[in-house]
Formats: C-alpha cells, structure tokens, sequence
C-alpha cells in the first residue's frame, strides 16, 4: 500500500503570458457534477480584469499585424499540444460536468477538432468577408475585413471546454486578442488550456484566462473604454442586458448570448463568430490610364 500524498494542482490565472495568483488573494472551491471538491481556483478582482485588458492591448499590434498564414500555423500548434495532452482533458471534462468517459472524449476530440478548423480558416476569411466592389468610375473599390481589436469573452457556463473553444478560437484566429472569463462553475479545464497556450508559440497577451465569479468580473470589462467587443456567450438573460448597457458607453460590439444547449456546441460552427469580431475596411484608388492612348485598367 502506497504512503506517498497526492500532489494536489495550484491553479492560477494567465495574463500576459504568465501565471500570477489573483492579486486580492482570493480562491474558492470547485467540485464536481456530485458535489465533491476538485480543487480551489483564483478568484479574480477588478484589478486582474485591468491588468487582462492592458496585457491584451500590448499584444494586439503584433498579433493582428501576422500574417494569416502565422496565425493559423500557430491555432494548428494549439491543437497538437491539445492533442498529446488529450487524456488531461478527458478527465478534467469529466468530472467537471459530470460526463462518462466516453462522452468527454467525444467533446475532447471536438475541441481539438475545432482548432484545426479555425488553423484552416485564419488565411481564407478575408476571401470570404472582403473583395473588390464594382463602382461606377476609374476606380479600384476594395473591401478588406481587420480584427476589432481587445474582445473580452463570456466563456459558456455549461460546456467548460468544447464551449470554450467554440468562442476563443474564432477570435484570435481573426487577429483579435482575447480577454476570457472562464465557466464560474467548472473554470479547471480553461485555467488548465493556459498551460498549453504559454508552452505554445502563442505570444503572451494574446489570451488572457481569468475565473472567479462572472458578474463581478465582467462588469468592470464591459464599461472598460479600451475593450472593443465583448461576446456575453456565458451570461444569462438578465446579467447580458446589464452588460449591454454597460458596453454602449463606449459603443463596443455585443454578441449576444445564443439559444444553445451543451450538445449544440458540437454543430458545424459556421464563420459567425469570426465576422462578429471584424471590421471592414475599404479602399478607394484611382486606376489612372496608361500610355498615350488614355485607356485605364
């Protein structure tokens, strides 16, 4: 019989590529579908928020200024990493909503799935958002889709990890840098996905994880006058309205929350929550004509 004690995991946020505590010192616990303590999670301030949103900022010009080809080799390294950590996860999503081992597996695999999708996408966007425009004129007329800029996401309060991923990976892989309050409820498996972010090739300030309890921290985000979106995926009807409100001040975009169930987040996902979060862009330039005969291209 074994006398060794179980090494029990610290959890911590991640901001800026780093691990730091919150900075009030509070935790609270975390249990499983049946009520049994899993671990104790950091307990975000108002001040971790702040500090989110300027590790956000700073990282923006970089990541928005890759090229999408970058940007997608780097969602594509997530997956792998997601992939050799895959077992991690299962457990993880199991007991933190109360699921077999098979069906978080299924979720898992989805998750990583989801990734690989979005890796696809980061360079074949701009094809489908943007284009030449015809106009009457010597004209060039182009329109070009640009991320938004800092978007703080809602994480689903329900589906802690397929759920998660279904609404940060559209994100980024537009060039946007997220700020991500975690499921209040079942936060392990997102503070456990800033391990595989910070070992990636992710910069820090891309992502920023934080959990605690959602209404506290998404009402300093949502009135933050540098946050430039935010997706209320995880609020209820009453705390989204509030949040709405809160975010007309300094007229972010507001994804509202969406009628879907768990099961939901397994469905083709579509580019939605990629053009939530993009601007257009558009370019007029005259042809000007070419050689002695006057004619433009």
């Amino acid at each position: 019989m074994s006398d060794r004690l179980s090494v029990f995991k610290t959890y911590k946020l991640y901001v800026g590529g780093k691990f730091p505590r919150s900075e009030s010192g509070r935790v609270y616990e975390v249990t499983d579908a049946k009520g049994k303590w899993l671990a104790n999670a950091p307990q975000s301030s108002r001040k971790d928020a702040r500090d989110a949103v300027v590790a956000a900022r700073k990282a923006f010009g970089a990541w928005s200024g890759a090229t999408a080809y970058n940007r997608g080799q780097i969602l594509y390294r997530i997956a792998e990493m997601l992939e050799g950590r895959r077992e991690q996860y299962v457990r993880e999503v199991a007991e933190a909503e109360g699921l077999s081992r098979s069906k978080a597996a299924a979720q898992v695999d989805a998750a990583i799935d989801r990734w690989v999708w979005y890796a696809g996408w980061t360079d074949k966007i701009a094809q489908v958002a943007g284009g030449g425009n015809p106009v009457a004129g010597p004209y060039f007329n182009l329109s070009s889709p640009e991320p938004t800029g800092v978007v703080v996401v809602l994480a689903p309060q329900e589906s802690s990890f397929l759920g998660l991923v279904s609404v940060l990976a559209p994100v980024i892989a537009t060039g946007n840098t997220a700020v991500v309050i975690a499921s209040e409820k079942s936060p392990l498996p997102a503070l456990s996905l800033g391990e595989v972010l910070a070992t990636s090739d992710l910069p820090g300030g891309v992502v920023n994880i934080l959990s605690g309890r959602t209404a506290e921290i998404a009402a300093p985000l949502a009135s933050h006058q540098d946050v430039n979106a935010i997706d209320l995926a995880g609020a209820d009807e009453t705390l989204a309205k509030e949040l709405e409100i809160a975010a007309a001040d300094n007229l972010k975009r507001v994804l509202r929350p969406q009628p879907v169930d768990n099961a939901d987040w397994s469905a083709a996902p579509g580019t939605d929550r990629m053009t939530a979060f993009l601007e257009t862009k558009t370019v007029w330039h005259p042809t000007g004509s070419l050689g002695a005969s006057g004619s433009s291209y």
